[in-house]
């Protein structure tokens, strides 16, 4: 994890955020590499899971959302983590991490805990009763701070989505099933941010809501399970890192009918990194509840009237990138040294090519840029031109650029340059006239 986050920052991906005042637990900022490689991830979740999808639409609600949104989904009674206290040192952990126990059981936590010793200070018999901590960020709307202004920012991207269902239905004149996606920020006060990226207090969610009929959501969870599988090896995760994690009754939340993480194998071992859940009716009728309003759904088909059920693929980017870093990661010797290379895959290679004149001198600069704007604006495309052409193809494999395209003084004779491939090395000479089409090609 230590390298993970220096080399992270070495090659600006990711910084610690406001690190001049010493930085703050649970953010972090993303690089000039780390946000196309994040902007590149999100692009193609969303060609994947609502551009290609028949049925799917975008909705991009509000962080700030009515308070009542919150009370309806559960979210203030039961978004609570247990927070214990060392007496001896003063720190403050997660209780079921320290206790080993995947529970929020305040008795079974209290029990298991009798016996642990403090992981900051290693005494034994010195932590406080286990307490529930509720995890929203609190704010206030308006001029005058009181209970009547209080409300949350958003802990999830899904309440909005709930929240806007029957307008989404209405004017797309969506039938059943269809989804609902977003991306967008939610914030969780963790009472133990860490692991890097891994568990955040500010973090992006892409998250997709589909409506189905109640005796079709079986099979749509099936479906959903298996397409979020496939996509996440596609943008570069190894099938051996990757598992399937069934909840038991015991994990799962109470509304689900059934509910499966896709783990990662992250350095501190298999943890989630995807999830997806048959949330039944739980939400539409939680919502219809409070509001008011009437969230069934008509089906004309059968003229019957029902509260859809729901199917929610839900992911973390921040997570995901984390995970995408450490299975592109990759070093090799060559030539007796060290080769670090980045092996993303071209979709989501935050630089697709490196324009890399072989000297300063300014007729093969001038030949560089031409180059350079030709292809700059269909990909990301970096010009370098100081030091020798090796550093420069090493830096370029440690950001994970897939291709090279070095411009010599042979250049201006042959109207030629050489495209390196960044996995095999291996060069080959393209004509200036071909190159568009041969990158194109390529990077498809």
């Amino acid at each position: 994890m230590e390298e993970l986050t220096s080399f992270a920052k070495r090659r600006g991906f990711i910084f610690q955020a406001s690190e001049i005042y010493g930085g703050i637990g649970g953010f972090w900022d993303l690089g000039p590499y780390g946000v196309e490689l994040a902007q590149n991830i999100k692009q193609s979740w969303w060609r994947h899971f609502v551009n290609r999808n028949f049925n799917v639409v975008g909705l991009d609600s509000t962080i700030i959302q009515h308070p009542r949104l919150w009370q309806a989904s559960g979210h203030v009674d039961t978004f609570v983590d247990p927070m214990v206290d060392c007496k001896a040192c003063k720190h403050r952990f997660r209780a079921d991490h320290v206790a080993g126990e995947d529970t929020n059981d305040l008795d079974k936590l209290a029990t298991a805990l009798a016996d642990k010793a403090c992981p900051n200070c290693g005494e034994k018999g010195t932590f406080t009763e286990p307490r529930q901590f509720n995890m929203m960020f609190k704010t206030h709307v308006g001029p005058v701070e009181d209970t009547g202004s209080t409300t949350y920012l958003r802990p999830e991207t899904a309440g909005g989505i709930f929240a806007q269902y029957d307008n989404v239905r209405e004017t797309t004149r969506a039938k059943l099933p269809f989804g609902i996606a977003q991306i967008g920020k939610a914030f969780r006060n963790e009472i133990t941010p860490g692991d890097f990226i891994f568990r955040l207090r500010e973090l992006t969610q892409m998250e997709l809501e589909v409506f189905v009929k109640p005796d079709e959501a079986e099979k749509w969870y099936e479906f959903w399970k298996q397409y979020c599988m496939e996509w996440v090896q596609s943008i570069g995760l190894k099938a051996d890192h990757i598992r399937l994690h069934d909840h038991a009754d015991d994990e799962r939340a109470h509304y689900a009918a059934a509910s499966v993480d896709i783990q990662f194998e992250y350095p501190f071992g298999f943890k989630e990194l995807y999830g997806i859940a048959n949330r039944t009716d739980y939400d539409l009728s939680a919502h219809a509840k409070e509001s008011g309003k009437d969230l069934s759904y008509f089906d004309e088909e059968t003229k019957q009237r029902y509260v859809p059920y729901v199917i929610e693929p839900s992911v973390g980017v921040e997570r995901l990138l984390m995970a995408v870093l450490l299975d592109a990661y990759d070093e090799e010797q060559v030539d007796g040294d060290t080769r670090v290379v980045l092996r993303f895959t071209p979709e989501i290679a935050p630089v697709k090519i490196a324009v890399l004149p072989l000297s300063k001198r300014p007729e093969l600069s001038e030949l560089s840029r031409e180059i350079f704007k030709e292809i700059a604006g269909d990909w990301r495309v970096e010009y370098d031109e100081t030091q020798s052409i090796g550093r420069r193809y090493r830096r370029q494999d440690e950001i994970g650029t897939p291709y090279c395209v070095t411009i010599d003084f042979d250049s201006l004779e042959d109207k030629a340059v050489t495209v390196r491939d960044r996995d095999s090395m291996q060069q080959e000479r393209i004509a200036i006239s071909e190159l568009k089409s041969y990158l194109t090609q390529k990077l498809s």
